[in-house]
Order: C-alpha cells, then structure tokens, then sequence
C-alpha cells in the first residue's frame, strides 16, 4: 500500500515502538470520543487512505460513513483495501462538500486542518452538514510537534516543521478556533494531538 496521501511516512503503519504507543492512544482518544457522540452517520473530510475511515465505519455498525479527500484517483487501490459495506468514497474538498444541510449525524477531520489553506471555511462547510450533530477533530498540538520533530532529528531546515503542514495551532488556540463553530463538549491531549468534540447547534 501506498504512504498516506500528503505525508511523508505511514504514521499509523510504523514499527517504532514509540510511535505505536503514542498511535494507540491516540486512536483510543477518537475511539471514546466518537462513542461519546454516537453517530448513526459520519462524514470523515480529508480521509486519505482511509485507515481512521475504516475504522469509525466499524465503531458504527452498519450506519453511514462518507470519506472524502482530493486526492480521489490516487487513493482507489487504498480505499478499496479499507472498505466496508457502510463506507462511500468520494473526491471532494473540504471547503466544498457536496451534501446536503444536515446529512450527517457527525463530520470529522483528523489530521486534516493543519493542511488545509483555510481552515474556518473548512469547518463552517462540516458544520453545515453535520448541523444538529458533532465534530470531531484533531490536529498536532504545537509547539510539541515540532520540537518532537527536531528531538528525532527532522526537518532542521523548517525548524520542525513537517511539509505540508501550513496552520499551526497550540491547545489553546484550536479550542478557541473550535469553539467558533459549536459548544466544545470535550477537549482531550493524547501526546502529541489536541482531540476536541463539538456539538453542533440545530
């Protein structure tokens, strides 16, 4: 299988010890969060391969999962290795979903807003299709990230900074930017991500 479109490694595949750790608890963290909210149907924007995707689209029995992403044709062979009879997948971009007000009971976008050029624009579009439901969102937690980056020794020339990633938020600050859209109902810190759940006004 192909690396997770718009990163450089497969975080979620990796071998490091460390790095598994830290993905299981991190996973853990959408896990309890998604349960908390209890969707019967979810939109995953910006899914990539697909691997989250599958697995909200377990957590959800037979209830509706939507993964979009641009990246559309070179992500076929990877959806197709990740789906599920209760999984679609379509190209799309997150500042323009093509669904309807309201057609999911929650929209999620994980490890997505760090990459996207406007990320408000991005959210006001998932809670238009999630109104009434949840977000779930995540992002890496700076400036934690990228002090982790030059620990292992990468990315020195952009002090830290993994490519692709053009917003930068600290704890504070995603809440804050999250807190725009909805009532934040949860704000979790599995190292080194901030995990927030948002309910969404009707």
């Amino acid at each position: 299988m192909s690396a997770p479109a718009g990163n450089l490694t497969d975080k979620y595949g990796s071998k490091n010890p460390v790095a598994r750790r830290l993905m299981t608890r991190f996973l853990a963290t959408l896990d309890g969060l998604l349960d908390e909210a209890a969707p019967r149907s979810l939109l995953d924007v910006g899914c990539g391969e697909g691997i989250v995707t599958e697995r909200f689209a377990e957590r959800l029995g037979d209830g509706r999962v939507v993964g979009v992403d641009p990246g559309g044709e070179a992500l076929r062979d990877d959806w197709a290795h990740h789906g599920r009879p209760n999984i679609e997948y379509l190209a799309a971009s997150a500042g323009a979903l093509p669904f309807a007000d309201g057609e999911f009971e929650a929209a999620a976008a994980i490890e997505v807003l760090e990459h996207v050029p406007d990320p408000d624009a991005a959210l006001r579009e998932m809670t238009r299709v999630a109104r009434g439901g949840h977000l779930l969102l995540s992002v890496p937690r700076e400036p934690l990230w990228r002090a982790l980056n030059l620990a292992r020794g990468a990315y020195w020339r952009s002090f830290g900074n993994t490519p692709g990633h053009v917003n930068h938020f600290s704890r504070r600050a995603f809440v804050r930017l999250a807190a725009e859209h909805g009532r934040v109902a949860a704000v979790c810190s599995p190292p080194p991500w901030t995990v927030v759940l948002v309910r969404l006004d009707a």
